[in-house]
């Protein structure tokens, strides 16, 4: 049986890589896709040693306070994933505040997949949503500035910060547990 242009067009567009890394303009390097990435595709898992938190931070202790730049990614309370020490490509999917990808984690193991169809040549990204502590400087926000550029750019990698409890909260509890009362039916304007 002889193929057809279509069979064997079919058959390339399988093996060649749906990204390539290449230059970013939003930080270093990034990977764009090669062809059309559908929605709701694993385009790749994030691969790297697995260590604990403790191990993450003595390894990255001695790194200068202004450097926001690793390739860690937590899993759970237990496990990081260092993709510095083992490694794919995946570690460099630069951050957006507009994704195209988010990480799924599928049984402790992270996949990044397309959250809408990607076009060939738009970078790959996703919301990095690092967390915040009580404690962070405000030199902090300049360390993991964003530079991904979209107009919902909220101006850094960081989570954003939690929202305070409103006032009114502890009312509207109290209120919801107070017995309910019948109110007559609201009388309903008639159209002349």
């Amino acid at each position: 049986m002889t193929k057809t242009k279509t069979q064997t067009k079919s058959k390339a567009t399988k093996t060649t890589p749906a990204y390539r890394l290449r230059r970013s303009r939003v930080h270093g390097s990034g990977l764009f896709a090669t062809r059309v990435i559908p929605n709701g595709v694993q385009v790749i898992e994030y691969v790297g040693e697995r260590i604990s938190h403790a191990e993450a931070d003595r390894r990255h202790a001695d790194k200068a306070d202004d450097d926001g730049h690793t390739f860690l990614f937590t899993i759970d309370a237990k496990i990081v994933i260092d993709a510095g020490v083992g490694g794919n490509i995946s570690r460099f999917i630069n951050h957006s505040c507009d994704p195209n990808c988010e990480v799924v984690l599928d049984d402790g193991r992270p996949f990044v997949e397309s959250i809408r169809a990607i076009a060939p040549g738009e970078e790959l990204a996703y919301d990095y949503n690092l967390t915040r502590s009580d404690d962070d400087s405000p030199e902090v926000a300049k360390v993991f500035a964003c530079r991904c550029g979209t107009a919902k750019c909220r101006g850094t990698m960081l989570a954003p910060p939690k929202k305070p409890k409103r006032k009114g909260s502890a009312r509207k509890k109290a209120a919801a547990k107070a017995p309910a009362t019948k109110k007559a039916p609201a009388r309903r304007k008639r159209a002349a």
